[in-house]
């Protein structure tokens, strides 16, 4: 179990990592993209949204690959899968493949350290 935890943990750390960097110096080449894709993109990256995206990716990728602070790298990344995966739903349907092993690296990784997250689940009150 904590070789396969390493393992999803650098692979998701690698992922978001590269994607964080590639936002800011385009080392990966992206295919020209139109229609309602285009727009929302370009808006993103007009706006600087992307930006603010990409170093909560870095963030999030440093943490997981360093092995500390984990369930933090974690909870920045469940909300941006979300969205990977509801962009890929409803305008690219055909793209959702990496989302979705994004989202099943994420799912097991909290499994892994769900004593860190156990807490939220509970329904005890506040302690006087």
């Amino acid at each position: 179990m904590k070789i396969a935890v390493v393992i999803a943990r650098v692979l998701l750390g690698l992922a978001f990592l590269i994607f964080g960097f590639n936002i800011f110096f385009h080392f990966i080449p992206q295919p020209p993209m139109g229609g309602d894709i285009g727009t929302l993109t370009n808006l993103m990256f007009q706006y600087r949204w992307f930006h603010f995206y990409a170093v909560l990716y870095i963030i999030a990728g440093i943490l997981l690959l360093i092995g500390r602070y984990v369930p933090v790298g974690l909870v920045l990344l469940g909300p941006i899968i979300v969205n990977i995966l509801l962009f890929h739903l409803t305008l690219n349907p055909s793209g959702i493949v990496p989302g979705l092993v994004c989202a099943v690296l994420e799912v097991f990784l909290i499994y892994a350290y769900w004593p860190a997250f156990e807490g939220i689940f509970s329904s005890g009150g506040l302690r006087e």
